[in-house]
């Protein structure tokens, strides 16, 4: 059988570093091709690296035929759980797998609901008609919320939002530096923000550079700190308790520097009391100037 490459599906998934291509090499020299080349009919599907060296050397391999795949979406799902598992893939690589997955169920879901209004004005039979040509031929596509999406990638939900951010807004220079590591996720996510060409240059100029553009975007949409006594002693009378409020505190706690652990912890259910009955206070007085 002639084994067809494609190069869509060989670009797919990032491709191994240099150093884990020669470790791979070293590997099958040494002790065969073990694992069987995936294929859907001739097209390779799973193994392009082991294919390419047991070519290069001449070497035999095993094949197998994975015969669930109906589409080519079936076949990306399914490279895309692979390597889901695999503990070499970084979590950005993750992070864009788990956003492809989800962008396929999407596309899965809009075609089945599509699908099932053509049925309900009668253009197509029901389900009943097992052999309709427009039938797609999958499984109903089940909505993916981000939270899945982050359980399956073995990220946080903040993690696949700032992957998300850096795969639609993201120069490639600033994607190339995020996959070699060179920046940080989160850093990455803020260079982001910035015009392409900013962010083309931040990138060119290295490290230090896409750390400092993080840092000013960062800076930028920082929301300037209340001095800290404003912060310990103010109280909005008519408002709701903020969740938030504790961490305020905290923070003015911080700046003020005070005291150990304990003390500060002793301050913070203090003043958020002092607030409780400020607002108490504040309803009081409204309900005597209403009488």
């Amino acid at each position: 059988m002639d084994i067809v490459v494609k190069e869509e599906l060989k670009a797919y998934i990032d491709p191994l570093t240099p150093d884990e291509h020669d470790a791979l090499e070293r590997s099958i020299l040494a002790e065969g091709c073990r694992d069987a080349l995936v294929l859907w009919g001739e097209v390779l599907v799973d193994g392009h690296n082991r294919y390419g060296i047991c070519q290069k050397h001449g070497l035999p391999f095993q094949t197998i035929q994975n015969t669930r795949f109906q589409s080519m979406d079936d076949v990306h799902l399914w490279m895309i759980e692979q390597h889901l598992g695999r503990r070499s893939v970084s979590d950005f690589q993750r992070g864009v797998l788990a956003l492809r997955k989800r962008d396929i169920l999407a596309e899965r879901h809009r075609a089945d609901q599509a699908q099932l209004q053509k049925e309900s004005d009668g253009e197509i039979g029901g389900p009943a008609d097992a052999g309709d040509e427009d039938s797609p031929p999958w499984a109903a596509a089940p909505k993916v919320s981000r939270a899945d999406m982050a359980r399956e990638a073995r990220l946080s939900s903040s993690q696949v939002t700032m992957i998300e951010r850096i795969h639609k807004q993201a120069a490639p220079e600033l994607v190339e530096a995020v996959k070699t590591g060179v920046i940080s996720i989160s850093a990455a996510a803020a260079v982001a923000d910035l015009p392409e060409d900013e962010q083309r240059a931040a990138a060119a100029a290295g490290k230090d550079e896409l750390k400092q553009a993080a840092k000013r975007v960062r800076e930028s949409k920082r929301k300037p700190r209340k001095p800290a006594q404003e912060v310990l002693h103010s109280a909005d009378g008519d408002a709701e308790a903020d969740p938030s409020r504790a961490a305020e505190i905290a923070d003015a706690l911080n700046a003020l520097g005070e005291g150990p652990a304990e003390l500060r912890q002793r301050i913070i259910a203090l003043t958020l009391e002092n607030d409780t009955l400020r607002q108490q206070l504040a309803a009081l007085r409204k309900q005597v100037a209403d009488l």
